[in-house]
């Protein structure tokens, strides 16, 4: 199975779709990875999708990636005695350490962390800001606020805190059960929800190290404040535009978007757009006009992948929403002008022999018509040089390890390949031009470009471009190393 363009789509599993039969149509319908939402769902279940994931990858014969997004710290109002309360603006209203249920005086905020961080003036967010609380004076132990936006306040209800870190870390305890049981699973990628600083990658790296690629969830202005750092400690990051819509004004919201894609190509590291991106498919079998440019917005951006939510994992149509998103990408991608905006923003080359043969890669992609640049990698390091290029022909990413080729399964313009190590260039030269033709991507004549690393099998040694033709191979060739493979 080959995907007619380069940006990928994130899918998450729930209700609606998590059955071994819709995951394949959603596979099949265009979904590259596939989203564990932590804050759903009980282990059992999880297992049994990733098992219905891997059944399904290996019935088609393609890696398929598997994203857990960890649920991280949620902060709440405690409860109402009568469920909820009705807040008048301009009114005093008191939030407290009582566990005493709450009414349209005071209410319960069970986080003594809250507390601690307060700062006169500091506003106060309730069910996704359709509360605006603004702090009048504060203790250790409560705090005492005056409705700017009132309405109606109900038991359990979200509270953000935009104006203020939180000495916390983003990961609970429920939050750290969970990562040791989706490592348990093999999953390949784990996404960590309310990073405010880089110190936060750091914890969740130490945890996981080697395990699975780290995402950090983009979603507090604390974190926009230290964007550089926290993409160079992540091995990828998503625009979170949920909570990121709540804690800062809607207008800065797709001016940081774009700030975020910047950074991430710069870094070479998968960029991830989510949240809301084609709601209306939740209830409805097509998307709106403007949602279909928002999605189109984000690719012509060159996010590396787009993500639905709620419009697969409890919507009414998930096939139908993963079917007009990919059609969406094709379409923005045959535009012409999608390639000069690509190329408008490519990133600058770094200093090092990766960053320098993947820039030459990406020169020689605009003088040849390429059928594919192909690219040996053992980490994916390499791969993920290569695509931040964003280089017009795809990056056939060829890995010994099933796991790496999993986890490029979210990357720009990858399709991912198991082969086995190399031994010798011309060993390494016919495998390439094997796959290429074996997975379709070019007819005998036509040029390929590949990337290599010597001596072969080491990681973070990419050192070498090769131009070649595609030619027929003797029979038992070395290409039929990766013809005999299995998932």
């Amino acid at each position: 199975m080959r995907r007619r363009r380069h940006a990928k789509i994130i899918g998450t599993l729930g209700p609606s779709s998590n059955s071994r039969e819709t995951i394949r149509k959603l596979h099949e319908s265009g979904i590259d990875v596939f989203r564990l939402n932590f804050s759903h769902g009980s282990h059992e279940d999880h297992a049994r999708t990733h098992a219905y994931i891997r059944e399904v990858e290996a019935e088609l014969g393609r890696p398929i990636g598997i994203l857990a997004d960890l649920q991280g710290p949620k902060l709440r109002v405690g409860t109402f005695a009568d469920g909820e309360a009705e807040l008048v603006p301009g009114a005093r209203f008191v939030l407290d350490m009582d566990e005493t249920p709450g009414d349209a005086s005071r209410a319960p905020l069970l986080h003594p962390e809250i507390f601690a961080a307060l700062t006169t003036g500091a506003q106060l967010l309730v069910n996704d800001g359709k509360i605006r609380l603004k702090v009048v004076e504060f203790d250790d132990t409560s705090a005492v606020t005056e409705v700017m936006v009132g309405g109606t306040i109900s038991s359990n209800k979200g509270v953000n805190v935009p104006d203020l870190y939180l000495p916390i870390s983003p990961l609970t305890q429920k939050d750290r059960r969970d990562l040791d049981y989706a490592l348990s699973l093999g999953v390949d990628w784990i996404a960590i929800s309310f990073v405010q600083r880089p110190a936060d990658m750091t914890e969740l790296r130490d945890l996981v190290g080697t395990q699975a690629a780290i995402m950090a969830k983009l979603e507090k202005p604390s974190a926009i404040d230290h964007l550089e750092a926290i993409v160079e400690l992540s091995d990828g990051v998503m625009v979170a535009r949920g909570d990121l819509g709540v804690e800062m004004p809607q207008e800065k919201v797709p001016v940081v978007q774009k700030r975020i894609v910047r950074a991430a190509r710069q870094e070479g590291k998968p960029v991830v757009v989510a949240t809301q991106m084609l709601e209306s498919m939740i209830h409805s079998p097509v998307p709106t006009r403007a949602e279909s440019s928002d999605v189109a917005t984000a690719v012509y951006d060159g996010a590396d992948a787009v993500m639905l939510s709620a419009e697969t994992a409890a919507g009414s149509y998930p096939v139908e929403a993963a079917t007009a998103m990919n059609r969406i990408l094709i379409e923005v991608e045959r535009d012409p002008f999608y390639r000069e905006t690509l190329n408008a923003a490519a990133p600058q080359a770094g200093d090092s022999a990766a960053d320098a043969i993947s820039s030459s890669l990406g020169h020689v992609a605009t003088v040849l018509p390429l059928a594919a640049t192909f690219t040996y990698t053992e980490s994916g390091f390499s791969a993920f040089r290569a695509a931040r290029e964003r280089p017009e022909a795809p990056v056939i990413g060829c890995t010994p390890h099933m796991i790496t080729a999993r986890r490029l399964a979210l990357v720009w313009g990858v399709h991912a390949v198991v082969s086995d190590t190399m031994t010798s260039i011309d060993q390494m030269v016919d495998n390439a031009i094997g796959i290429t033709l074996q997975e379709g991507f070019g007819e005998l004549g036509m040029i390929i470009a590949i990337t290599a690393g010597m001596p072969f099998g080491r990681a973070g040694t990419t050192n070498m471009l090769r131009l070649t033709r595609l030619k027929e191979l003797p029979p038992g060739g070395s290409a039929e190393l990766y013809l005999g493979q299995t998932l």
